[in-house]
This record gives structure tokens, C-alpha cells and sequence, in this order.
């Protein structure tokens, strides 16, 4: 005779399982803000910022941005032995370099 599932208690161990990874992927963002030294912007140039790479059409400047996240990476791998504890998905500025991915003439639209 097969075992009777519990469809409530797997429903509800799904659930949290997401929760858990949402709660781990906005804690790895907020780690992310405050490695590249963003979070000494304020709330709305950092998320006009955000929009603004979101919102970019410019396959170049995308490019430049994605590759400037990725030896960012690489370093903070070679310095910390691992950088782990960060997502590397997307791009990221360097600290103390433009915001913006460095180009300055980078349009949206």
C-alpha cells in the first residue's frame, strides 16, 4: 500500500523554503551594496542608478559593466580566499569609480 502524502505540509515546506532564499538573496544584495562602497550613496542616487542600468539599451555599456562586476569578483576572491557570500550575477560599479559603469556618454533608451 503506498504511503499517504501530505500535500499542506509539502506546500508549506516549499514555502518557506522560498522565503529562506529570498531572505538569502536580498541579504547577499545588501552585501553586494556595501562591498562596492555603493551604500555611501543615498537610497535614491543608488536606485536611479540601478534604473538606469536596468533600463539601458547600450549593449556596450552593459558589457563594460558586466566585465567590471566580474574583476571585481576576481579580486575580492583573490584578497578574502572566496567571495561566497556574494552573488555574482549581474553587474556591479568598482569602488570609486563611476557609478554608472564609467562611461559617461553611456545613453538609455
Amino acid at each position: 500500500m503506498r504511503k499517504v502524502r501530505d500535500y499542506d505540509a509539502e506546500l508549506k515546506a516549499l514555502g518557506d523554503k522560498a522565503r529562506a532564499l529570498k531572505a538569502k538573496r536580498v541579504e547577499q544584495l545588501g552585501q553586494l551594496v556595501a562591498a562596492t562602497g555603493a551604500d555611501a550613496l543615498d537610497a535614491e542616487t543608488l536606485a536611479g542608478v540601478l534604473l538606469d542600468a536596468i533600463g539601458s539599451k547600450n549593449a556596450d555599456a552593459k558589457e563594460a559593466w558586466r566585465s567590471k562586476g566580474a574583476a571585481f569578483f576576481q579580486r575580492r576572491g583573490r584578497k578574502s580566499g572566496g567571495a561566497a557570500a556574494i552573488d555574482g550575477s549581474g553587474a556591479h560599479a568598482e569602488p570609486g569609480g563611476d557609478a554608472a559603469g564609467g562611461s559617461g556618454s553611456a545613453a538609455n533608451g
